[in-house]
């Protein structure tokens, strides 16, 4: 008795039909996928791109250039030497940083990266006095002037002027452009009539933005 190798079982021509109908579902959903995933990251890359521009090319809204008289907004009871806040300013959409740098230095910035505006960060342990930092694109600030000194952003931060009163209080009083001085910034949008903006006389020392207490009141 001889044994033989099993045959196989006919063919089911539907079965067949039905596998290459999945497979043409399958093709057609990963082409679909494909397709998809492309569109979206077309679409990213544009407006990263359109937005980059309009950010250089002063289309969308930057810190400081809002027309008008920012008011006087109390930011702290105190800031320590060594520590920052985020706050808003001038507007609820505009975010701010204030930084106290262990000589005591104050400092108030956009907290919005000039490169694609990203939110900047504080990092206190780098470098002798801390640096402003913007981790989408590695973009580094300078803490004391706000210049960059790493990265694509193409202009320092916007100021957020800032003035300590005699009870220890941190407040805003104004915003300077880049590249524009705290008073150019502040006579800009208090006027040239503000005591702190009038010319001064010969061998008279100038006047500070937020010498003048009243402003807070």
């Amino acid at each position: 008795m001889s044994v033989t190798d099993p045959q196989p079982p006919a063919p089911d021509a539907g079965a067949d039909a039905a596998q290459e109908a999945l497979r043409d579902r399958i093709a057609a959903d990963s082409l679909t996928t494909r397709r998809d995933y492309l569109r979206i990251v077309a679409t990213v890359s544009g407006g990263l791109a359109v937005g980059g521009v309009a950010v250089a090319s002063g289309i969308l809204h930057r810190h400081g250039d809002a027309d008008g008289t920012p008011e006087v907004k109390k930011v702290a009871d105190a800031l320590l030497p060594g520590e920052s806040l985020a706050f808003r300013y001038p507007g609820d959409e505009d975010r701010a940083i204030a930084v106290r740098m262990e000589d005591g230095t104050l400092a108030g910035y956009s907290a919005v990266c000039t490169h694609l505006a990203c939110a900047v960060l504080w990092r206190k342990d780098r470098g002798s006095e801390g640096e402003l930092y913007c981790p989408c694109h590695e973009g580094v600030f300078d803490a004391r002037t706000g210049e960059v000194t790493a990265g694509p952003p193409p202009r320092g931060l916007p100021k957020v002027i800032l003035v300590e009163q005699v009870d220890g209080s941190v407040w805003a009083i104004g915003t300077a452009r880049s590249g524009e001085s705290l008073r150019e910034g502040y006579c800009r949008q208090r006027g040239a009539g503000t005591p702190s903006c009038a010319a001064p006389r010969a061998g008279a020392p100038a006047g500070r933005p937020g010498a003048e207490r009243s402003e807070r009141a």
